[in-house]
């Protein structure tokens, strides 16, 4: 299991990396006029802006799924009832009305 983590700080890391690649392929392009450079730069930015933001959403993720397993550890039976509540109301809205 834990071979399907993340290693948020690595993705983080590399994030940076990328932004910074980014910011000098931009100026470099700006400098030479090289429009190409530039655009690759500009995508290289949002990459790694990107990847940071994933890594932060993974993080907050992964706090919400270990509250949610120790939640339904500690009262099992609460968990239980709050998703047969949960379920009856769900299918209740996606059941067919009958007209008549």
């Amino acid at each position: 299991m834990s071979d399907d983590k993340i290693n948020t700080t690595e993705e983080k890391i590399h994030g940076v990396v990328d932004q910074a690649k980014g910011r000098i392929k931009d100026a470099a392009g700006g400098l030479t006029g090289d429009l190409g450079l530039q655009a690759e730069g500009k995508v290289d930015q949002l990459a790694g802006i990107a990847r940071e933001e994933f890594a932060d959403l993974y993080e907050e993720s992964e706090s919400l799924v270990e509250k949610g397993v120790s939640f339904v550890r500690d009262k099992p039976l609460l968990a239980l009832g709050i998703a047969s509540v949960v379920g009856t109301f769900i299918g209740w809205l996606l059941m067919p009305r009958r007209k008549g």
